[in-house]
């Protein structure tokens, strides 16, 4: 009997590993066909995105469909993680003047909060230990299983520097419920958002002085957070500690 078990046990394995490595394998087949087609197919469409007068020029020349494409960008911007958030939300700045901007800023930041969330769900636990560091994902879900966890997502996702997007793949495999973790999320990246965009608005506007101030600002801030990264990670460590014994 025991040696059936295990057999089973084995196969159940096999299996689960197997439907991972699919789903893992129809995420890179849509990511890599997405590149290629843009590549390929659509290289006039993004030779009018070599200075930011020429995006300005296509985004009020097109302004439904701009705001579309922008807050795609930003949905994408959460998803792959790679792609710098600041540029975009300076762009929005720029084109869409502060509130407008702010607006398509923190639609497209929910709305890839939302898919990252729930395609963290679809890949499941094991997928994520394959794409991100094991140890880090673990420790991240813990801390997401907390009775205090909402006080560390509105730190992680308000201080420049910490790892709000992997953040948000641990939190769809959690048991953080979607709409609290949204909002908190939302909310802590506000004031690093509107930052970038009113320094897009400065600059349409020549507001050279103020823009110099703020990003002086922002720089430094980013630089201490970036710097201070491990001390950070100690110091929510030692709260996370103090806090799930409250």
């Amino acid at each position: 009997m025991k040696v059936v078990t295990d057999r089973k046990e084995q196969a159940k394995i096999r299996i689960k590993r197997i439907v991972t490595l699919a789903k893992l394998l129809l995420l890179l087949a849509l990511v890599v066909g997405l590149s290629l087609y843009i590549v390929f197919f659509q290289r006039e469409f993004i030779s009018q995105f070599n200075s930011l007068e020429n995006v300005r020029i296509y985004l009020q020349k097109y302004q439904t469909a701009s705001v579309l494409a922008y807050i795609g960008i930003q949905v994408l911007q959460i998803v792959i993680c790679i792609i710098p958030g600041q540029a975009m939300q300076f762009a929005a700045g720029y084109v869409y003047a502060f509130w407008f901007g702010y607006l398509y800023s923190i639609i497209g930041a929910a709305l890839g909060t939302v898919i990252t969330f729930y395609l963290a769900r679809f890949l499941g636990r094991d997928a994520l230990y394959l794409i991100f560091d094991e140890k880090k994902v673990s420790k991240f879900i813990d801390r997401l299983n907390s009775k205090r966890a909402f006080i560390l997502v509105f730190v992680i996702f308000l201080i420049p520097g910490l790892p709000k997007d992997l953040f948000t793949y641990a939190a769809g495999v959690s048991e953080m419920k979607l709409k609290v973790f949204l909002i908190i999320s939302l909310v802590g990246r506000t004031p690093a958002m509107m930052s970038s965009i009113m320094i897009g608005s400065m600059f349409n506007k020549g507001s050279y002085v103020g823009i110099v101030i703020l990003a002086l600002l922002m720089t430094g801030l980013f630089l201490w957070g970036a710097k201070n990264h491990d001390k950070l990670t100690k110091l929510m460590d030692q709260w996370y500690k103090k806090l799930i014994h409250l």
